[in-house]
């Protein structure tokens, strides 16, 4: 068949495909060793992929000398999509800087913690330079101008990854002085008293004399810095989605790529460096990388959580996967049928689409070995076959998969402010990382949304300031050690109006400020708990005796399983207080409660002042839950199969029954339905069979 009779084929089904899941990878012509336009479009479509993301990391091509353009790539890709009937979605290419730029105008590099920057890497500016924001928008200008009206372009990506870079800039500590004399109203002694600068004679008595902020020990002025510098990237984001905004028309989108904490290797927490949810209200659509292990490492676990919050930071709304891997860093290479398992966790998440980070693995460069969809060689390797299974049954799945919304019932807290403050508070050392090594507060976190996890009970994640708290029958809070007044204030009316609550060690410790409360522990919630506590320490060789209704459900705990570890707080009852104890320690000195749990008002306040294993943390949570009435048929099947549930655009029931394990399960339907990726008809109460690293979806 003549090309342009394939390419007319291709256009009819992805034309079609397109009102439905997004799928497809970043495409980079500029990297490309030899002619492949024509190629990769026919095997992008022929995979039953119908969007590509271009532009975003080639400022250096687009603009080869100031002021000189040239945009040939980008236009040959649109031109070649086009006729494919093909989606763009065109990055703004500032998040690496041409050498140019760098050698005219050296303050464009970010002075950092480690002193002046050099050219080489990837995100190494100072995002508030007027030379770099100039040229970047003059960059973005010219680059819109160019695609903005383009038939194939359906949105555009807002630089990439972005975070404050560690800039330390004098011109950014300027600013910072600035904000700082706005926030306390110009009052020097204000300043001093709310971040304790009396001690080590760090008193600050003129302005003028303000330190270089990088060499601070005062936990509480260097977590204002780094709330400041998160203000820097959403003010940036902003900005370009505004600039962006002159350009783009009514149907297309602007969105940014949020990312993670880079924990043990891959996404695993809260950013530190970014505000995800101030920097989603400057987006029509969230988009999220989410990279994860894979093989016999594969859980769902990263998967979830960065879906759950990417979709929590817009109110619940559908958001891409602008970037996750296919083939990956070594050792990610997926197993068969973990490619597809993976996608579907996506949109069992609300994902409306699933993008590669890439097309074809580079030949040169950093990432050399971050392996895209397809290999060096080109050719139709495993991994693309199963893409091309993958994008067939999103044609076959019509709109079944596309919009799915949730209506969860648990919530969790969680705060930028408690991350920063115990990176410089570590919680098994009270002091800096670089005194010691810690768990932090995304350990914490995880160690939570984990056990939910493994539980089948699905949550929606909220920042600390949120008022809608009345939405969730059950929240939990995990390490808020920054806690405003008005936090606790609302927590206490939480629970008081009939919400159940659960909180862990280290929170309610400090204020806005990160200045330690100064009242008996937790911070005016001793009441509501029925405890409090004036001091802690770190566990050794401590185990856990159960008591009442939790020794009930896990006698059969016993060894490691019930061993604390990390951190112990020495619970006291509050004057008068009925709080149950559900844990105690069983220690010749500490027989201190561990776990309680007390009923406030209409609700419960539930305490956990020590790491325990997953599986007490695990029969913590479902007691609660219990309480909470928001326990069904899902916690049955936790330990077989993940869970995951919502309606779809049509409002029709969608249940994910997912595998993540080798091994095929068989379990008993709970609900009835059409397989939406083979049509077969699902009775519940009948067995049925799940494959190895496979996936079940039931239009109910």
């Amino acid at each position: 068949m003549a090309y342009h009779h394939v390419l007319q084929h291709i256009r009819e089904v992805t034309t079609m495909q397109t009102r439905h899941i997004r799928f497809g990878a970043a495409y980079y012509d500029e990297y490309m060793p030899q002619e492949r336009l024509a190629t990769d479009v026919a095997m992008i479509a022929a995979a039953g992929m119908n969007t590509v993301r271009i532009a975003e990391s080639t400022w250096s091509t687009c603009e080869p000398q100031p002021g000189v353009f040239d945009f040939s790539h980008v236009d040959r890709v649109i031109d070649a999509m086009e006729v494919a009937g093909l989606q763009v979605i065109i990055g703004t290419p500032t998040y690496a800087v041409p050498t140019w730029l760098v050698q005219s105008h050296p303050e464009v590099l970010a002075t950092t913690s480690q002193g002046s920057g050099r050219y080489g890497a990837r995100q190494i500016m100072n995002i508030t330079a007027p030379a770099y924001l100039w040229h970047a928008e003059r960059v973005i200008r010219r680059l819109l101008e160019r695609t903005a009206q383009r038939e194939a372009v359906i949105g555009f990506q807002v630089d990439n990854e972005t975070k404050y870079y560690d800039t330390a800039s004098p011109d950014v500590q300027r600013r910072f002085v600035k904000h700082l004399r706005e926030l306390f109203d110009d009052d020097l002694d204000a300043m001093n008293r709310a971040y304790g600068l009396d001690y080590w004679s760090n008193r600050i008595n003129a302005w003028e004399d303000f330190p270089d902020v990088r060499g601070t020990i005062n936990g509480s002025l260097a977590a204002a810095w780094d709330r400041f510098r998160r203000g820097l990237v959403t003010e940036f984001l902003a900005w370009q989605s505004e600039l962006v905004r002159e350009y783009a028309r009514d149907d297309q989108f602007v969105t940014h790529n949020l990312d993670f904490d880079w924990g043990p290797g891959w996404s695993y927490g809260l950013q530190p460096a970014v505000d995800h949810f101030a920097v989603a209200q400057t987006l029509d659509v969230a988009g999220v990388d989410i990279y994860h292990p894979t093989q016999d490492e594969l859980t769902g676990k990263e998967i979830a959580f960065g879906g759950d919050l990417a979709r929590s930071v817009k109110g619940g709304a559908n958001y891409l996967v602008l970037e996750t891997q296919a083939q990956g860093q070594l050792g990610w290479l997926p197993y068969p049928g973990q490619l597809r398992l993976q996608a579907l966790s996506h949109i069992a998440s609300g994902a409306d689409g699933v993008m590669y980070w890439h097309w074809h693995s580079t030949h040169n460069g950093f990432e050399t070995y971050w392996k895209g969809v397809l290999s060096q060689d080109f050719t139709p390797n495993p991994t693309y076959l199963e893409a091309c299974r993958l994008g067939s049954e999103f044609a076959d799945a019509g709109e079944s998969l596309r919009g799915i919304t949730k209506t969860n019932r648990i919530g969790i807290l969680v705060s930028n402010e408690s991350l920063t403050a115990l990176q410089w508070f570590g919680i098994e050392t009270g002091f800096p990382a670089s005194m010691g090594p810690s768990i932090g507060y995304n350990d914490v976190l995880r160690w939570i949304y984990d056990a939910l996890f493994d539980l089948n009970l699905e949550v929606d994640f909220l920042d600390a300031s949120a008022s809608n708290l009345a939405d969730y029958q059950m929240l939990i809070v995990p390490a808020l050690y920054v806690a405003s007044q008005a936090t606790t204030d609302r927590l206490g009316g939480y629970v008081a109006g009939g919400g159940h609550l659960i909180s862990t060690f280290r929170s309610f410790v400090a204020d806005e400020h990160v200045k330690v409360w100064d009242d008996r522990a937790p911070h005016g919630l001793t009441e509501v708990f029925g405890f409090g506590y004036d001091q802690f320490t770190r566990p050794a060789g401590v185990e856990l005796r159960l008591c009442g209704e939790l020794a009930e459900g896990c006698a059969q705990l016993e060894g490691e399983a019930l061993a604390a570890s990390h951190f112990m707080e020495l619970l006291v009852p509050h004057e008068g207080s009925g709080a149950e104890v559900l844990a105690a320690y069983g220690h010749h000195a500490w027989q201190n409660p561990a776990i309680t749990r007390n009923l406030f008002g209409a609700g419960s306040a539930t305490h956990i002042a020590t790491m325990v294993s997953p599986e007490l943390l695990s029969a913590v949570l479902r007691l609660v839950a219990a309480v909470a009435g928001v326990l069904d048929w899902a916690q049955d099947l936790s330990g077989k199969v993940t869970v995951r549930r919502g309606h779809n655009a049509a409002g029709a029931e969608i249940t994910f029954l997912l595998n993540y394990a080798k091994d095929p399960v068989a379990i008993t339907a709970p609900v009835s339905g059409r397989d939406v990726l083979t049509g077969r008809p699902i009775k519940a109460g009948t067995t049925i069979a799940i494959e190895g690293w496979g996936a079940l979806v039931v239009q109910g």
